[in-house]
């Protein structure tokens, strides 16, 4: 039985695993995006009030009492000096937002709301007004609105049962947008498309598609990840012009070989160009054992000593047997698992082996730790 789950990530449409493979085919849009065109993050602090008594304890979270005063102020609420506080159903948090391309103001946005400081739990709060920034630190939308919680819990007695987080929710169009974000798709006299992974091959297919689309030379190739796309002048014309090549098929050529490696949860992942030379591995496993139990010692009736408890603590050591596996060269996926799973090791044990597969110059591939 394999010990391992090897996940495949294969990047061809073909059904036959023969390497070479013919290119797949992908829309532009899936492979490139215009330079300036993107979402722009938001962020802001605010209050979150109408909490059951699981709010911050302000005692620890001084910046919770100090923006409520402030608030309060601001609403023409003057808190005597010295007054301490001690409210319940208040809690601080960051607000955060996704500004897409081309918003306008008065459209709505989705925010998220986080709690900053100690509180238990969020459900059933509203969120008073809180702007929200941009790098620029420009005021770009206006967030306000009741809670969303996704978790729930209950305590008592001393025993606590939660599902999912309760000190983080969502509002849904909680937000309004107060300003636009300029972008370049009306500036210049071209636009550039930058594709999402540099390749010479794709960045020479994106061109011939877009000019043999057009029936003019409007693309050009600056390097393996920049295409450069002249635009006409009129706004609606170039809308047009985009929508029609957006759409275009682009011919992907296979990518160069590469392993990736989760270290954190042992996952695998082999795109279909990679391949195996002949090689011969040993694998072994040491493992250690330690079993403890509790010995009493108890006195004679009449010694006069005391009942002693301790610990007798056995350890052993036990290594398998690494026998040595020949692998034969692979020039199919098929075939490249076969040989890995006939090693029968356990996810993190390949990790180690593929590391000195490829040293030893066996495995044609990149190896990636993410």
């Amino acid at each position: 039985m394999l010990r391992f789950a090897l996940a495949l990530c294969v990047l061809v449409a073909s059904a036959a695993l023969w390497w070479p493979v013919p290119a797949q085919a992908a829309r532009l849009k899936e492979i490139a995006a215009v330079q300036g065109v993107r979402s722009n993050a938001l962020v802001g602090y605010g209050l979150v009030v109408g909490l059951d008594g699981t709010g911050d304890q302000t005692t620890q979270t001084p910046f919770t009492s100090q923006s409520l005063q402030t608030m309060l102020q601001q609403l023409g609420v003057t808190v005597p000096a010295g007054t301490n506080m001690q409210v319940r159903n208040v809690a601080a948090v960051m607000v955060t937002a996704s500004l897409p391309p081309f918003a306008q103001p008065g459209q709505a946005l989705d925010v998220t709301v986080a709690s900053l400081g100690n509180a238990k739990s969020l459900r059933g709060g509203s969120l008073i007004t809180t702007p929200l920034k941009g790098p620029d630190g420009q005021v770009y939308a206006l967030a306000q609105g009741n809670l969303v919680i996704g978790g729930a819990g209950a305590s008592a007695g001393g025993s606590k049962v939660q599902i999912n987080t309760l000190n983080a929710g969502r509002i849904p169009a909680g937000a309004v947008v107060e300003r636009a974000v300029p972008t370049p798709l009306n500036q210049g006299d071209s636009l550039q498309l930058d594709l999402n992974s540099a390749d010479y091959s794709t960045a020479r297919a994106v061109v011939e598609a877009i000019n043999r689309r057009a029936g003019q030379p409007l693309a050009q190739a600056l390097d393996g990840r920049t295409v450069r796309v002249a635009m006409p002048a009129d706004p609606g014309a170039r809308v047009a012009l985009l929508a029609d090549i957006e759409n275009l098929p682009i011919a992907r050529e296979t990518p160069a070989a590469k392993v990736v490696i989760n270290a954190r949860t042992g996952s695998i992942v082999v795109n279909q160009a990679v391949t195996l030379n002949a090689c011969a591995v040993a694998h072994g496993a040491l493992s250690v054992t330690i079993s403890t139990q509790p010995v009493v010692s108890q006195p004679n009736a009449f010694g006069g000593g005391q009942t002693v408890q301790a610990e007798k603590s056995d350890i052993t050591v036990a290594q398998a047997g690494g026998s040595l596996i020949q692998l034969p060269a692979g020039v199919q996926l098929t075939e490249v698992v076969q040989a890995l799973n006939s090693l029968g090791a356990t996810p993190q044990e390949l990790l180690a082996i593929l590391q000195a597969i490829q040293a030893a110059g066996a495995l044609n591939a990149e190896l990636e730790v993410i």
